[in-house]
């Protein structure tokens, strides 16, 4: 007998005030587009119950069949967009179905893109396309692979339906899953719009959910808990975008509203990789700027710290100016973190036995006055040290470099593919990247930049 999930809405009965219970839309003719079965497995979901009809509607938002389910709820959040603050964006195309706990006893969210429009949708259609739910599929498959902490995809639902953009797309649903979906930009709605009460419960379910032992450690010591999350958000953030750095993942849209409280990634809408390495790269068609190039991005999560210490004041000291002081240490403290986690990065990718930022320095400027490829100079340095007889060498930077990105064009290829009905490429694709340290013959393609003359790559919101 198939044992169906079991969900709990342990963060909307925290705070109700920041969810609102809503209902999917339904879906005409669910087909399920791609599944992670060891993700699956890893959560005790049951891979076959998933394939089955009803394990389908689930995917889409239906939780009827499911033991008490709770309603399922869109979330209230704000949020700093290319700088300009809107103080309530929300889950205008998501829904939460809920959190389920693993076998391990770990708590995860389940969530919906896709799903229909809800009351924070601003006039979209709350739906989305094939294409990019896809694209979240390769992208979070990739960084989960290298070590990127990451929301993943636990499955794509194909709806039956057209979508409109510029012309008639087909429809999907990604079914996403995450530590949980607290950005950064909750914090500010709660700051903004909501009393100190809810703020501060807020505050409380983030510490507990995703920092418990720095919480214990802080009350122990007496440090409020405002300054407690801060410190934490700005450690994990750190090794984040440091992470990202080293396999040269170019967000694309880091406005608060996608930085997590739990250190994930989050929406792979204009995500891209560079190739040719250059700290200007930009790719979102939006970001016109160039506010968020691939070396800007240490800034920027550091200016997206700041807006989260605004909002946390109260809860930082009880003193406004002593609140102002120690809330700026963290935010200034960062760029050490950063430098830190960076050089730590870095260092492994080029094989060292221990960090050298100068090492690290003279070699990226090297692949910057090159335009070298990112992904492959780095995979090469293996080679090299194999072919110089230092195996143990070889070795670690094998362990540290991916052979296999999802390469622009490349993920381009297969998604248009995709929306033309053959999941082959995206299949192909999404095997070699579950693998990407490991060099496997037949997948020569993989690894190659985008041909000469080829134009430059464009990434749009997804929307």
């Amino acid at each position: 007998m198939t044992t169906r999930p079991r969900l709990e809405q342990g963060y909307a009965a925290a705070v109700p005030e920041l969810s609102l219970p809503w209902a999917a839309a339904p879906v005409p003719e669910p087909t399920l587009l791609a599944l992670d079965e060891q993700l699956a497995a890893s959560l005790g979901l049951d891979a076959g119950w998933l394939r089955s009809p009803e394990g389908l509607r689930f995917l889409c938002g239906d939780v009827s069949a499911l033991p008490e389910a709770p309603p399922t709820v869109a979330q209230a959040y704000a949020g700093h967009q290319f700088g300009g603050f809107s103080p309530l964006l929300g889950d205008g195309r998501a829904l939460l179905l809920g959190e389920l706990v693993d076998p391990a006893g770990r708590r995860w969210d389940l969530h919906l893109k896709g799903s229909g429009r809800t009351p924070f949708a601003r006039g979209g259609d709350g739906k989305a396309a094939v294409g990019p739910m896809l694209r979240e599929h390769l992208f979070s498959t990739f960084a989960h692979a290298v070590g990127i902490p990451t929301t993943r995809s636990l499955a794509v639902v194909g709806t039956g339906e057209q979508v409109q953009r510029e012309t008639l797309l087909p429809g999907a649903i990604l079914v996403r899953v995450a530590a949980s979906h607290l950005r950064v930009g909750t914090v500010q709605h709660a700051a903004a719009s909501h009393d100190r009460d809810v703020l501060e419960r807020l505050v409380s379910h983030a510490l507990d959910r995703h920092h418990p032992a720095a919480r214990d450690a802080a009350r122990a010591a007496g440090e409020p808990d405002g300054l407690t999350l801060l410190r934490a958000v700005a450690d994990a953030q750190a090794d984040l975008v440091a992470r990202w750095m080293g396999v040269g993942l170019v967000h694309g849209v880091m406005n608060t509203d996608n930085m997590t409280l739990s250190g994930e990634t989050i929406d792979y809408g204009p995500v891209a990789m560079l190739e040719a390495h250059d700290p200007q790269a930009v790719f979102s068609s939006i970001d016109h700027q160039g506010r968020y190039a691939y070396g800007n991005q240490p800034a920027v999560a550091q200016w997206n710290l700041a807006r989260l210490a605004e909002a946390l004041l109260p809860l930082v000291d009880a003193d406004p100016d002593r609140a102002v002081e120690r809330a700026t240490e963290v935010v200034v403290g960062f760029a050490d973190t950063y430098r830190r986690a960076h050089t730590a990065v870095f260092s492994a990718k080029l094989g060292l036995p221990e960090p050298d930022a100068q090492a690290v320095g003279e070699f990226l400027d090297r692949l910057t006055a090159e335009r070298a490829d990112h992904t492959g100079a780095f995979a090469s340095l293996a080679d090299e040290a194999e072919a110089a007889g230092e195996t143990d060498r070889a070795a670690r930077l094998r362990a540290a470099n991916p052979v296999y990105v999802p390469r622009n064009h490349v993920v381009e290829e297969a998604l248009a593919a995709a929306a033309d009905g053959d999941l082959a490429p995206v299949e192909r694709l999404t095997a070699a990247l579950r693998e990407p340290f490991a060099r496997r013959p037949g997948l020569e393609d993989l690894e190659r930049p985008a041909p000469p003359g080829a134009p430059p790559h464009v990434t749009f919101c997804g929307t």
